[in-house]
């Protein structure tokens, strides 16, 4: 799957599960050896990231909060997301 959007290192991907709907809209983020799967509510669901990057994720999340919600229902009804402008 592409990614959403990528910035200071970090890599945002949002997929589609085959076969039946994620119960929770989330995000995946990796950062060097880290991954981590994020609400978008902010919450960390599982997985790691370091603390400062964590936050510019969830700061990220607060900001493209309507966007990523589009993305999430694009995906759920099998269709392909769109980017998303990085921090900057």
């Amino acid at each position: 799957m592409p990614a959403l959007s990528m910035f200071f290192g970090i890599i945002i991907y949002m997929y589609h599960e085959l076969g039946g709907k994620h119960n929770t809209p989330h995000i995946h983020a990796e950062y060097q050896v880290y991954e981590a799967v994020i609400s978008l509510d902010g919450e960390l669901i599982e997985g790691e990231l370091p603390r400062k990057k964590l936050r510019l994720v969830v700061a990220w999340i607060e900001i493209h909060a309507d966007e990523l919600a589009a993305n999430w229902k694009l995906l759920s009804n099998g269709e392909a997301p769109f980017k998303i402008q990085p921090l900057q």
